[in-house]
């Protein structure tokens, strides 16, 4: 089994820090995009339009189904913000899962979230 436990992980409280940052960063986008959906949805019923057929931009639908798949990413985004969290909480926090290795400071500054070494993530795809 190997040691899940790196000697360089970044200060937990720095770490917990950017995590609480990036959370409230994501439940914002998420407010707002539920927003921007319900105008969409309000909108929609006022209309009578036939904006299926209107050659001068996106449809209502379009725009709806853009804001849908944006709200979709922050929720996911959201979700992974927890496990990392809780990951923290845990001790694991920093670890790759796939080798067991450290996760560089660098990379976990600029993506909070993630669960792989650079090495791993560049290595799966």
């Amino acid at each position: 089994m190997r040691d899940r436990k790196p000697q360089d992980r970044p200060e937990p409280r720095t770490a917990r820090e950017l995590l609480a940052e990036e959370r409230a960063g994501a439940t914002a986008r998420i407010s707002s995009l539920q927003r921007h959906l319900s105008s969409i949805r309000e909108v929609s019923t006022w209309t009578g339009t036939d904006d299926e057929h209107d050659p001068e931009g996106a449809t209502i639908a379009y725009e709806r189904a853009q804001v849908q798949g944006l709200l979709a990413d922050a929720r996911r985004d959201l979700e992974a913000l927890e496990r990392a969290a809780a990951r923290l909480d845990e001790g694991t926090y920093g670890v790759c899962e796939q080798c067991g290795k450290p996760i560089a400071p660098e990379r976990l500054e600029a993506l909070p979230a993630t669960t792989t070494c650079i090495a791993c993530a560049t290595h799966r795809r």
